[in-house]
């Protein structure tokens, strides 16, 4: 079962080192943090056109204002991209268009040029913000499905009830990357518990899968009957009498569009693995 365990785990390292996409973490600096970053950049910009316009007239200096907006939507977000033009239009008039030093512009073309800057930072900003957030959903979606296809071979590969359950914690918690519990339950009795992460269910948890297994619906956290629970619940039945109930601790801020889809897909190898120990096992007996 560790040997098993170790390929899954490093199946997911490869791929991370494959795709350097996958090894970047969603934005976790606080809005402060990266809103600072942000503006440091429009100001070294500034420093860079300013010092650039007093040695050599340069036709379109204001171009320079669009790197950190690039920059920003990539790194850290629409919003600090969004405040780098801003800031980048206030600077290029307040710096170099006449009268310097001030936000007042006396030249009709300034105030086109200034209005064009800032019209090529919005757009730069959009473009730049949804092509990393397409890379970052291709580079997603290229992670689950390796996930999910280790999961299937070692699955398929596990032998006993305990390595099965193990293997499917622990492909759950690689796929969403939070807290998992899979529950086994027979008879209305709870058999068996594997968790990864650092969530305990508690017996309010415990209750509320086997709720979803009697029911056969999710069990969503925090919700009527379960207002306790820290999990949503999957039931998974099977043709042997034994039930699982997959648990997710999603965050509530970070919460992917559709995770039932994978969920269900792997509960529906769940239930196999599960039904062909059983039948292996009373082969074995007769």
């Amino acid at each position: 079962m560790a040997d098993v365990k170790s390929k899954l785990q490093w199946d997911t390292t490869l791929l991370r080192d494959a795709d350097p996409l996958l090894g970047l973490a969603p934005l976790e600096a606080p809005a402060a943090v990266r809103y600072l970053a942000a503006f440091a950049m429009t100001a070294f910009a500034a420093v860079v056109a300013v010092g650039v316009e007093s040695q050599v007239a340069i036709p379109n200096i204001s171009l320079i204002f669009v790197v950190p907006v690039t920059i920003a939507a990539v790194g850290l977000g629409l919003g600090p991209s969004l405040f780098s033009a801003i800031l980048g239009a206030l600077a290029y008039n307040f710096f170099l268009t006449e009268p310097r030093y001030t936000l007042i512009v006396d030249d009709a073309a300034n105030v086109w040029a200034i209005g064009l800057l800032f019209v090529i930072g919005l757009i730069v900003s959009a473009v730049a913000f949804t092509s990393q957030r397409r890379a970052t959903d291709a580079a997603l979606l290229r992670r689950q499905v390796t996930v999910l296809q280790g999961y299937s071979r070692d699955v398929v590969a596990a032998d006993g009830t305990k390595a099965i359950v193990s293997i499917t914690a622990q492909a759950l918690a690689a796929l969403f990357r939070v807290p998992v519990v899979v529950i086994l339950v027979m008879e209305g009795k709870v058999v068996s518990v594997e968790r990864v992460g650092g969530i305990e269910p508690q017996e309010a948890e415990i209750e509320a899968a086997r709720s979803s297994l009697a029911t056969g619906l999710v069990s969503p956290a925090g919700a009527y009957p379960a207002l306790a629970s820290r999990f949503d619940f999957w039931p998974v039945t099977t043709a042997v009498g034994l039930g699982a109930a997959i648990g997710v601790a999603f965050d509530p801020d970070e919460r992917p569009s559709a995770p039932a889809t994978l969920v269900d897909i792997v509960g529906r190898f769940l239930a196999l693995a599960l039904e062909r120990t059983s039948h292996s096992r009373v082969d074995r007996h007769t």
